[in-house]
């Protein structure tokens, strides 16, 4: 199956902003806790910017899971 580099960045924002809200953090909350602004949060969530695997680390540290859990999502 192949899969667009657009339609995976988007369903890795989704799945960015479920497991924050999941967590109970707003933007800025995660942003804090990974030395990002809540600007950068919310462009990632909404697939507005191609963000680093460094930030993706960030992001999975932040959120206390495994960075590979940030891959785990189904793909439309």
């Amino acid at each position: 199956m192949n899969i667009s580099e657009e339609t995976f960045i988007a369903n890795l924002g989704i799945h960015v902003r479920q497991l924050r809200e999941k967590k109970g953090m707003s933007q800025q909350d995660l942003g804090d806790d990974c030395g990002i602004t809540q600007n950068q949060v919310g462009r990632i969530e909404r697939a507005e910017i191609n963000t680093t695997i460094k930030t993706l680390v960030k992001i999975a540290n932040a959120l206390d899971i495994e960075p590979k859990e940030l891959f785990d999502l189904p793909l439309k």
